[in-house]
């Protein structure tokens, strides 16, 4: 009977010679093939290659840094107070400056000579100055002086050898006019050299002078009539009179009824012999002789406190 599926006798026969023992052996030798080609590579990889050891990591150590410790804070030692004993007073000796050997008053003149001569530089000037019995001198006229009076018998000055000289004034178309004078301001340069011997002398250094030959003044004072007064009183009493001293501003006007003249104005001619002297000396030297008596007595006033 045949088969009414052709398609069927085709597949059953496709089968057929699939299953052939031929084909068979193919198919186990593909599978085989199969096997080999997965177990051969994992057995190699497992059994057959070592595994690689990883290289170490190498990192820098780095040492902790010490731990310092604080030193321990020893304990205040507590001392006691001992109170130091006193320290032995130095004894500071006192070094006498060495005394300067005065002269008997009645042989001074040539030590004074000798000094003036050390404490100026206008030596040439010194013949202005009368060089006998100098330190009595110096007291008589100084205590006159410093009572408005003056003693030119006692002056330690010479005199100016121009005589003093006024200027005559003409009034013409007055009669029973009187005559008069004028002050003539170049008279008081007969006393420009005395002034230069003044400036030449350093107030301190004569402050000094004067209080070293001290005792001299005091013995010459004391023969004047004044055994318990310090000269030096005097003597600053003077350069107060000149100091005090103003000149008039207007000019000044002289008469001369005799061979000596007198000025006008009543009020100059009262004036004391001191204070005459003084406005013979002329407005500029006296602005000098004031600026150095004014040095000349903080020097003095100094001199003796040290002196002490």
């Amino acid at each position: 009977m045949e088969n009414p599926n052709p398609e069927q006798n085709n597949q059953a026969t496709s089968y057929e010679q699939t299953n052939t023992p031929s084909n068979k052996g193919l198919t186990w030798l593909i599978i085989a093939v199969i096997i080999s080609a997965i177990v051969i590579p994992v057995y190699y990889f497992l059994e057959v290659e070592e595994p690689k050891t990883p290289e170490p990591i190498v990192q820098d150590i780095v040492e902790p840094e010490p731990v310092v410790e604080p030193e321990p804070i020893p304990e205040p030692i507590v001392e006691e107070f001992v109170e130091p004993e006193p320290a032995p007073e130095s004894v500071v000796e006192e070094v006498e400056e060495p005394k300067i050997q005065l002269p008997m008053l009645d042989d001074s003149d040539s030590w004074l000579k000798q000094q003036l001569t050390q404490l100026t530089w206008r030596k040439e000037l010194l013949r202005l100055v009368i060089d006998e019995d100098m330190v009595r001198r110096l007291v008589v006229f100084t205590d006159n002086f410093a009572q408005g009076s003056l003693a030119y018998d006692y002056s330690p000055l010479v005199k100016p050898q121009n005589k003093f000289s006024a200027i005559e004034a003409v009034n013409e178309g007055e009669q029973d006019s009187q005559e008069q004078w004028y002050w003539d301001d170049s008279q008081s340069r007969r006393f420009s050299l005395y002034v230069d011997l003044m400036r030449s002398f350093e107030p301190e250094r004569l402050a000094q002078w004067y209080v070293e030959m001290k005792p001299l003044i005091d013995q010459a004072y004391e023969e004047l009539g004044y055994p318990d007064s310090d000269f030096t009183d005097t003597l600053q009493d003077a350069i107060v009179r000149v100091l005090d001293m103003e000149l008039p501003k207007s000019t000044v006007v002289l008469e001369r009824p005799s061979v000596m003249y007198r000025y006008q104005d009543e009020e100059l001619e009262s004036l004391p012999d001191a204070e005459k002297l003084l406005l013979r000396i002329g407005k500029e030297n006296l602005l000098v002789i004031k600026s150095f008596l004014l040095e000349f007595s903080d020097a003095l006033s100094r001199a003796e406190e040290n002196a002490q």
